[in-house]
């Protein structure tokens, strides 16, 4: 396969006004991030309260990031899940669309073994002509795909990377490292963007890049240019804001910024999360203004 992906790539939240999908927002914010030049749209994401939406509303949210986005830039849809047989069946439900891949995360609550994943991903990759992109989270999943087991899956044709958020450098510095040639790793974990970047991943999907997001594009600008030291004087702004953004469960932060600046029209989410802390988003909207104008 073909298909070669690099660069930011933004998770799109998904905005909600009064318990229902803002579709106008939602088509604003594709509009806005295409022109502020990410590289490609992950919609249906963690970001994009994925396990909230139902399938009427999953099918809605792509046919609508595609229209918008006109392929000016690709679009990877979030299609994951714990039962493999349910994410072949939403594969096969939105094979109608002509999204160009899938970001799958790792079966999570059930902790298969090795494996189990790489039958898992095996499946997924068997049951569409579409990329795949793995996304490893432990911290979410409870359980670690393995480089041994990532590298074995590498070799099926149509997986062709990694949304790499495993929570250990170690394991990330390894893998790029061991990569093998059209394999892409991209830094799933914000706060570490620089750092892969500078050790040779090939680019982010960074739940961050929604804010400062000009800031994150120069970023990946430098290290196309191989101008380390301008790539880390575009990070350095960046680099105590990020976590900001994480201080509560994400994306209430980012939500909560995005509707002060005007680009959504609730900072709503759904149930189970709810909205920020007044203290964070007073911390958040005073560092903003700094940010802004560093």
């Amino acid at each position: 396969m073909s298909t070669r992906i690099s660069g930011l790539w933004l998770p799109l939240v998904t905005p909600f006004k009064d318990g229902a999908v803002d579709y106008a927002s939602y088509e604003r914010l594709v509009a806005h991030y295409v022109a502020a030049g990410v590289d490609g749209l992950f919609p249906l994401g963690t970001t994009g309260e994925s396990p909230a939406l139902d399938a009427t509303e999953i099918e809605a949210l792509v046919e609508r990031t595609l229209a918008v986005a006109a392929g000016r830039v690709p679009v990877f849809v979030g299609v994951g899940g714990n039962a493999t047989h349910n994410v072949t069946k939403a594969l096969k439900r939105l094979e109608r669309l002509p999204f160009e891949g899938i970001v799958s995360v790792c079966p999570y609550y059930n902790r298969p073994s090795q494996d189990g994943l790489i039958a898992h991903f095996r499946a997924v990759a068997s049951a569409t002509d579409r990329a795949v992109v793995i996304y490893n989270i432990p911290y979410r999943t409870a359980v670690n795909l393995s480089n041994d087991s990532l590298l074995e899956l590498a070799e099926v044709p149509n997986i062709v990377g990694v949304k790499d958020s495993s929570g250990s450098l170690a394991q990330s510095l390894e893998l790029l490292a061991r990569k093998p040639a059209g394999f892409s790793v991209l830094t799933g974990e914000d706060a570490l963007y620089f750092t892969m970047m500078a050790n040779g991943a090939d680019g982010g999907i960074l739940a961050a890049s929604h804010i400062l997001t000009e800031r994150f594009v120069e970023v990946g600008r430098r290290f196309a240019a191989n101008d380390l030291a301008g790539a880390r004087a575009a990070w350095s702004p960046l680099a105590s804001f990020v976590p900001l953004l994480f201080a509560e469960a994400n994306p209430m932060p980012i939500k909560h910024l995005l509707w002060r600046q005007g680009l959504i029209a609730s900072p709503e989410c759904r149930l189970p999360l709810t909205r920020i802390s007044d203290g964070l988003a007073r911390r958040l909207d005073e560092l903003l203004v700094e940010r802004r104008a560093a």
